[in-house]
């Protein structure tokens, strides 16, 4: 092994050993199917290499050995009789029809260069687009198959790619890098560190911590923390298992909670709560955000967020004086139309308090690879940047194409007509697509589109020339490079399904036809060890063997100069500082101080639509045994959780005349998606809440396996924020009525 300076786990067992006659590897559970994480799990196979087992490792420290459903039911997944198991094929005027032919590898290849080079060459490189979906590793491929071919559009069909990616680059603009809770995770020897602080408290802000575990943080370290003396407070409009043990949970209304996080501001400020040496020494901005936050009184902000002003009042104190402090948000934030200010009003509270790099607090996640920006910007030509669709009007988009903007072209060919598409561990038609009709009629006559997944979706049925099988994450080996703070970990092949393939392999064989300079490695593991090497000194194979491997970290390091690539003390920003008054923004042409804006439609926007629609819907529920719109043909998951679902409060149902178990429409002006009622006083009389990405893999695939009949996104709009961020896809109002025996 070359010479590191990472921090490794001493394990008890090897990398591979055997027991009670089965094969068991260490490795890491990162996707396909979901999720985000990265858990160590051990993955038990028989002697015919088949996949029967997998438990959590419990000498991972990320995980410890707790593992969710989804993993534990891993072996039903990889060996379920529908997986996608060879290349197919069907032509152009099939497409929506189940006719496929099973082809070779070579063919399906052939075919994809053969088209991809032709369109390059008649229209030119930029009408392809390169979309990707959540949850697999690939970022750093596509994007590098993306601009290596020479197409700018790189993307994902999400309004105003309102999941994760409004927070990246929100706190890119105000503190100079993503911001995550440290909850230990950078520490081999976790809470036993000697450096590391428990939170006095923790806010649990828009994301059910424990059920959906965002941005490579496992919600169950809120539980330890909880019992090592943490307080929680509880941003949602839904009770929960969190909220229920919290010491305070603020019940907020979908869509406003940059209103309360600015009615917080408020007190915290008015009341000389705020760090005053920290944001002296190491804040931008500070008069100007003060006035600013005067035009939000605690009793303004109650009357908006549905929260009693003494709820508001008593969390911003907990958190003024408690040190330290940590935040734990999630997508919620990013899916309301102005999610940069949303993210901009809740990071500021914990900058203006101190809670910025110390133990305990927010810190600055390690990397090993820059995961959201992707790898080989270098590749793309220059001239092809200025041909980046939504580049003109949305310049916040330095390294993807605006998806917004990307509908818009293909239905109207300006300024240039898109031709192809490559779609991997996207199932867009079901899960993150708004108004998924309107972008099914957009793209269904494009001249070529290619399509990787794990299982059909509805999306590959209705839209693909060629379907890719992908390999599960026991079929094949990886590293688990991925958001949140990066360890090295590495992903590792014990079985194989079919002929399937890894997306990495996928990407690398592809790559090496369309523009070998770019691909230079004959084999995966090749391409990861020269992803390693510089950071690591280690190859891939050496990080099987030693995996975890953790980065050496440091707390403060704005104080130390290891922040900034100039080597200079301070943040990485125009000002050396936190910019609560955003340089960044305003060289944008937007608002550099963090704002509410009323969601449209909604209560406050659009009154007198709440005769008709009267109620707030909020949708992305999540449950224990999906991940989006995977794990739907997994009995053992599905019987968890059999039916979409709409909870709605009793007494809500009662003024409707609905009852509890009864099948009804969710409905407003856009449209309209069926569910299945369950009573509960989880959620306010004033709203509901929904889960999302729905289809039944049961159905009729010449019927796209019922997904315009389900897919809640019937009921929202491509309507991105001013910074081309954010949609409301959490935030809606609507109507609810049962459904007729004929539906």
């Amino acid at each position: 092994m070359g010479e590191s300076k990472y921090l490794f786990v001493e394990h008890e067992r090897p990398f591979k050993y055997e027991e009670d006659g089965l094969n068991v590897t260490r490795g890491s559970a990162w996707s396909g199917p979901g999720c985000h994480l990265g858990c160590g799990v051990l993955l038990y196979t028989d002697t015919e290499g088949k996949l029967v087992k997998v438990e959590g490792d419990p000498e991972n420290p990320y995980n410890q050995g707790r593992l969710c459903p989804r993993c534990l039911a891993l072996p039903e997944v990889t060996n379920h009789e529908d997986r996608l198991k060879y290349p197919m094929k069907r032509a152009k005027e099939d497409r929506g029809q189940n006719k496929w032919t099973r082809i070779t590898w070579d063919e399906a290849f052939d075919t994809i260069e053969r088209e991809l080079k032709d369109i390059k060459q008649k229209y030119g490189p930029e009408t392809v687009l390169f979309m990707q979906g959540t949850g697999r590793d690939i970022a750093p491929y596509i994007t590098r198959l993306c601009w290596s071919y020479g197409s700018p559009n790189f993307s994902l069909f999400l309004s105003g790619a309102a999941c994760y990616v409004p927070r990246v680059i929100g706190l890119a603009g105000t503190f100079g890098a993503f911001l995550v809770p440290d909850c230990s995770q950078v520490h081999p020897d976790r809470y036993d560190n000697p450096e590391y602080v428990i939170p006095e408290v923790i806010f649990v802000w828009g994301n059910n911590c424990v059920v959906s575990n965002s941005d490579g943080f496992f919600g169950h370290w809120v539980v330890d923390l909880m019992q090592r003396g943490s307080k929680i407070v509880v941003i949602d409009p839904r009770v929960t298992w969190l909220s229920s043990r919290a010491a305070l949970h603020l019940r907020v209304r979908p869509g406003t909670d940059a209103a309360l996080a600015l009615g917080m501001l408020n007190v915290i400020i008015s009341e000389e709560l705020y760090d005053y040496d920290f944001v002296d020494k190491w804040c931008y901005g500070f008069d100007e955000l003060a006035q600013r936050v005067k035009e939000y009184p605690v009793e303004k902000v109650a009357e908006i967020t549905w929260i009693p002003e003494e709820k508001i009042v008593a969390a911003a104190r907990m958190l003024a004086t408690s040190k330290p402090a940590a935040l734990q948000w999630g997508v919620a934030v990013d899916m309301t139309k102005e999610a940069i200010p949303a993210g901009q009003s809740i990071s500021t509270l914990f900058a203006i308090t101190g809670n910025i790099e110390v133990p305990g607090g927010m810190i600055v996640p390690p990397e090993i690879l820059k995961y959201v920006g992707g790898w080989g910007k270098d590749l793309l030509p220059d001239d092809a940047y200025t041909k980046r669709i939504g580049q003109d009007r949305y310049p916040l988009f330095a390294s993807e194409a605006q998806p917004d903007c990307i509908v818009e072209q293909l239905e109207t060919s300006e300024p240039y007509k898109i031709r192809a598409a490559w779609i991997q561990t996207s199932n867009f038609l079901a899960c993150m697509a708004a108004d998924p009709q309107r972008l099914f009629n957009a793209m269904k006559d494009l001249d070529f589109i290619a399509y990787v997944d794990i299982f059909m979706t509805p999306t590959a049925m209705a839209l693909a020339d060629i379907v890719l099988p992908a390999a599960t994450y026991p079929e094949r080996n990886g590293i688990r490079l991925g958001d949140g703070a990066q360890r090295g970990e590495t992903i590792n092949k014990v079985t194989s399904i079919g002929e399937c393939k890894s997306d990495m392999e996928i990407n690398l064989e592809l790559g090496r036809r369309l523009n070998p300079e770019a691909w230079p490695w004959d084999t995966v593991e090749e391409m990861f060890t020269f992803l390693l090497q510089d950071d690591t000194g280690m190859t891939f194979e050496e990080l099987q063997e030693q995996a975890p491997a953790y980065p050496p970290f440091q707390y403060r390091r704005h104080e130390k100069g290891l922040l900034r690539k100039d080597g200079q003390l301070g943040f990485n920003t125009a000002t050396g500082r936190i910019e609560l008054w955003s340089t960044f923004y305003s060289n944008v042409g937007l608002d550099p101080l963090p704002y509410f804006e009323e969601p449209t439609p909604g209560p406050g926007s659009t009154p007198e639509l709440l005769e008709e629609y009267p109620l707030v819907l909020t949708t992305g529920a999540r449950n224990w045994s999906m991940f989006h719109s995977e794990h739907r043909q997994i009995k053992r998951m599905r019987a968890l959780h059999p039916d979409p679902i709409v909870e709605v409060n009793p007494k809500t149902l009662e003024k409707f005349g609905i009852a509890d178990g009864e099948y009804v429409w969710v409905e407003n002006q856009y449209g309209r998606a069926k569910r299945k009622v369950r009573a509960t006083e989880a959620v306010d009389e004033r709203m509901c809440s929904t889960d999302h990405a729905w289809w039944l893999p049961e159905g009729d695939p010449d019927k796209l396996y019922s997904v315009f009949d389900l897919n809640i996104n019937n009921l929202v709009q491509w309507s991105p924020g001013k910074s081309g961020f954010g949609s409301n896809y959490k935030t809606a109002l609507c109507r609810i009525y049962p459904v007729n025996e004929s539906e």
